[in-house]
């Protein structure tokens, strides 16, 4: 069995990069507004709250993006910007679909249950598309590893 790599095809990303410029422009706008509104003593403080969150909000979006999964026949690796981790088949429990609602909408991931510790997202599974034929074939790949690993 070979690697397999899950992650956002080249047009999810494209879409996710105007979502993260928009993001961008919306708060640069922010900065600018309350830098010229606000009072003196009180308009850098202002400033700097607006950009260290667009920042955060850009590196998050960021993650999401090039975020992977890379399933071997050990386990499955999550790799992101910010951090690498590996878990063995044996303790995966389930994969989920978990469906998260925000201001923005409705957004749908896959998630690992494992045996023992907290749930982990998977990188590259995040999407707003209701029944998404791509979410469910990554969903399958995954299930797919998992019980082949299990069962050997």
């Amino acid at each position: 069995m070979s690697e397999v790599l899950i992650g956002f095809s080249g047009a999810a990303r494209r879409r996710c990069w105007w979502r993260t410029g928009i993001v961008t422009l919306v708060f640069t706008g922010g900065m600018v507004a309350v830098g010229l509104t606000a009072p003196t003593s009180e308009r850098w403080w202002w400033v700097g709250g607006f950009g260290a969150f667009g920042v955060v909000a850009d590196i998050d979006m960021i993650n999401r993006i090039y975020g992977r999964a890379v399933l071997t026949t050990t386990g499955i690796e999550l790799r992101t910007f910010a951090s690498r981790r590996s878990i063995p088949w044996c303790e995966i429990a389930s994969v989920e679909e978990r469906l998260r609602a925000s201001r923005s909408g409705l957004w749908w991931d896959l998630r690992i249950v494992r045996v023992r510790g907290r749930s982990l997202t998977v990188p590259g599974t995040l999407t707003h598309r209701m029944r998404d034929a791509e979410l469910h074939h990554k969903r399958v790949l995954i299930q797919e590893h998992w019980s082949r690993a299990v069962a050997s």
